[in-house]
């Protein structure tokens, strides 16, 4: 039966839901608004656009075979009526119909709808502070957002940034900042590490120590208080721990998250989270058996908690948008196999120059916080061959809760980005299942000199945390071992209730026998058994290695 489905929002869910349902169901009518000018682009690549990776941002709302996704493009090519810069004023559920204004003439009119879709996405969030209304402060959700940053910065009218945020958005525009364009770049960020509540700080570290290789200046456990100028954002005050202080900044991005844009559905009287999201079934159903919502705008089951969670992503709003535009045209029966969006497990990956980090389910903090016993097991491991001649390092930690021994997370970083995706993909896939840390220990990887180790570093590290939850080894972390180098360098290393041995070869180890003498030592692995009276045998032995495996 032909029907008429009006979809709010034409960004990334909307589009995808509309063309998905068309295709179902040629003979019904759809229906798309959204205030915006520009319509089905790729809001995630306009980091590499502000950069230059994307030379024109026009790319981004392009097609692969560079077809502009604009209104004619959904009309001519997939027989959906798109209008831009129209924005819907409320939704009349009992009379099933949307009220909207074209905003260039302010025209009002009234549409009917046989089902409708809620797809408009979030806002960036803006600090409660002086100065955020500045020109030259930015949030850079946007292509006009993006075009106003790259203008500045093409124009040569920026030599000092500041980003507020040190999230994923946040970090991927300090990269572009400081890499293409050379800007001094300070990233401030409220808590004490980057990527907070998604990767833990060891990690953490090993991102922050490259990005600041690369010249990115960090100010962690800190604030913005104000932003002050004389017509436009010159300077940035910081409070942080060490005391208060003004950064100089031409160009002030603020990335500190997004909020549901919900008020739609609450105004019209459908189920919102106390946080501010839509509450959606399985089948992408609001609490109107006629209404879906998906993406940026809703709350999803996080698979590992089973508690809702909010994911902000725009693959997620992509597959959303497919389950959508099935259940549109075949039913939302879930009993009769209506098409299914479970909830999630959050998984990521992020470009920090040479440097990828990547991760899935929950960090070791995060974890805790939900209410686990967890433990982190830290692997790292060359990711290909040993001996093949292009390879580099990849550290990774897996989250395991201590009694089960399920997998709850895993999170790295390594040089070669592409390779450690596939890992945390890999990883992603199972843990829907709760699978054990066992299952790492001989899942089936993929082998060759090229593309990986024999024995892969996803075996490694689950047969590393089968070693670690059986008593048969215990690593620690970067945090503990500062503490206990600390006690070793307070007692001259003569003392203490630890002992440091560097189990690797001298070339390894001689700067730092250089650098702490008394207190870093040296027995290489081969050596050991043969030295063992150079072990105290009243002290905690703290054991060095690059990888973990000797």
């Amino acid at each position: 039966m032909s029907q008429h489905v009006v979809i709010i929002g034409g960004v990334a869910l909307g589009p995808k839901a509309a063309c998905r349902f068309k295709r179902l169901e040629r003979q019904s009518r759809v229906t798309m608004f959204d205030r915006d000018s520009r319509i089905s682009y790729g809001g995630c690549g306009i980091p590499y656009y502000v950069s230059g990776d994307v030379s024109d941002a026009k790319e981004l709302q392009n097609t692969a075979f560079h077809m502009t996704r604009d209104a004619k493009f959904f009309r001519d090519t997939k027989d959906v009526d798109v209008f831009p810069q129209t924005e819907v004023l409320g939704i009349d559920r009992a009379a099933k119909t949307v009220r909207v204004r074209h905003l260039p003439t302010g025209k009002e009119e009234t549409v009917a709808y046989d089902k409708l879709v809620i797809a408009t996405g979030s806002s960036p969030r803006r600090l409660p502070i002086p100065g955020v209304d500045l020109p030259g402060v930015h949030t850079v959700t946007t292509l006009d957002a993006a075009e106003a940053v790259r203008g500045m910065l093409s124009g040569g009218a920026v030599g000092s940034a500041v980003v507020i945020g040190a999230g994923f958005i946040g970090l991927e525009m300090a990269v572009a900042l400081a890499d293409m364009w050379g800007i001094e770049t300070t990233v401030v960020e409220y808590a004490d590490q980057i990527l907070p509540n998604v990767i833990g700080s060891g990690l953490a570290r090993m991102a922050q120590t490259h990005m600041e290789e690369k010249g990115v200046t960090f100010r962690l456990g800190a604030q913005v208080t104000s932003i002050e100028g004389d017509g436009k954002a010159e300077r940035v005050t910081v409070k942080g721990k060490d005391g208060t202080d003004t950064l100089d900044a031409e160009l002030v991005i603020m990335s500190v998250g997004v909020t549901p844009n919900s008020e739609l559905a609450k105004a019209a009287g459908l189920e919102v989270s106390p946080r501010g999201g839509i509450v959606v079934d399985a089948a992408m159903r609001t609490s109107d058996p006629d209404i879906f919502a998906g993406g940026d705008c809703v709350e999803v089951p996080n698979l590992i908690t089973g508690k809702p969670i909010y994911l902000p992503l725009g693959s997620m709003a992509n597959r959303q948008g497919r389950v959508i535009g099935t259940n549109l045209a075949r039913g939302t029966n879930l009993a009769d196999g209506a098409s299914r969006f479970e909830g999630a497990v959050g998984s990521w990956c992020v470009k920090l120059f040479d440097v990828g980090a990547a991760g899935t389910g929950l960090s070791l903090p995060a974890a805790k916080a939900a209410g686990f016993d967890a433990i982190n097991v830290h692997v790292s491991q060359l990711d290909r061959a040993h001996f093949y001649p292009d390879k580099g390092l990849m550290s990774l930690e897996l989250v395991v809760e201590r009694s089960t021994r399920r997998i709850l997370g895993m999170q790295g970083v390594s040089v070669m980005g592409d390779a450690l995706v596939g890992k945390v993909n890999a990883v992603a896939a199972l843990l829907p299942s709760a699978p054990r840390a066992d299952v790492l220990g001989n899942l089936e990887m993929a082998y060759s000199p090229p593309y990986a180790s024999a024995m892969d570093i996803l075996n490694v590290l689950g047969n590393a945390a089968d070693n670690i939850l059986s008593g048969q080894n215990k690593g620690i972390g970067m945090e503990e071992f500062g503490a206990i180098f600390s006690e070793m360098g307070s007692e001259t290393g003569a003392g203490g209730s630890h002992f440091l041995i560097d189990c690797r070869e001298w070339a390894n180890a001689e700067p730092f026998m250089e650098k702490h003498p008394g207190i870093w030592h040296n027995i290489p692995q081969g050596q050991l058994p043969g030295r063992l009276a150079e072990v105290p045998k009243d002290r905690d032995i703290v054991l060095i290695c690059n990888t973990g495996a000797r």
